[in-house]
């Protein structure tokens, strides 16, 4: 019996979210259900972190214990041959017993998506957030760079306990355009429950002209009084790129 370590990549347009959940689609449930083909019997596959219903994954980590006598290069063809067309194993390799996906990584980043278009895409709307009017590049850069650092997010998510603390360590938040499409990156240390996508909901507030920018700011200096706008970018531009461990 070892502890494997993989990679998987899915489409979260038909699955409720990474989470096994019961009688309904998820990452987590399709891995387990190609896995007991494999005689695992296991009672629950160790996940990185929790993904929404609609939300896609490169950089999902998932971890289990497997009786398996061949190379882990055979069992990322014979878990795949098992998953549906929606998901797919893109590495394995064999890690130490106690390796646990979620508590042992050091950062998460994730991509958001997003066009800026009067008619809709039929061929982007799929993974992309389609907004009108344009952004403004100024208010999105400026509004990015507040994020960087140790700050209070309470007002961006919620914890996974609710005891557990809503502070969080953002190193990386960058807005990139090319054309009419933007694409947002953000890594941190960890992310609260539906921190990303109320985090683009927001800067797009500010690239449309509709929230200013120091409201922002205010918030994440803990300034009192200051109520954001309510509301979640959707979930289907968003895809969690990576997850990093520790060397």
């Amino acid at each position: 019996m070892a502890r494997y370590q993989i990679i998987l990549a899915y489409d979260g347009s038909n699955l409720w979210g990474s989470q096994r959940q019961a009688n309904r689609r998820t990452a987590q449930g399709e891995l387990e259900t190609a896995l007991r083909q494999l005689g695992w019997q296991g009672r629950s596959v160790l996940m990185a972190g929790r993904t929404d219903t609609g939300v896609h994954a490169t950089g999902q980590v998932a971890a289990f214990d497997l009786e398996w006598s061949h190379r882990p290069e055979e069992l990322v063809k014979a878990l795949n041959s098992h998953l549906p067309a929606d998901l797919a194993v893109r590495g394995v390799k064999r890690t130490r017993e106690d390796f646990h996906p979620r508590f042992d990584a050091r950062s998460r980043r994730y991509r958001y998506r997003l066009y800026c278009q009067e008619v809709r895409d039929p061929l982007r709307e799929r993974y992309a957030w389609r907004l009108w009017p344009p952004l403004h590049a100024e208010g999105l850069y400026a509004v990015a760079q507040l994020l960087h650092g140790t700050h209070d997010f309470a007002a961006f998510g919620t914890p996974p306990r609710p005891e557990s603390s809503t502070i969080r360590t953002v190193m990386q938040a960058v807005w990139r355009q090319q054309d009419d499409e933007w694409t947002f990156e953000v890594e941190a240390d960890a992310f609260l429950y539906r921190m990303v996508r109320r985090m683009v909901y927001l800067q797009v507030a500010v690239g449309q002209g509709k929230l200013a920018a120091q409201a922002i700011a205010d918030v994440l200096a803990s300034k009192p009084g200051i109520v954001l706008p309510a509301g979640l970018a959707p979930a289907h531009g968003l895809t969690l790129l990576e997850v990093t461990y520790p060397e």
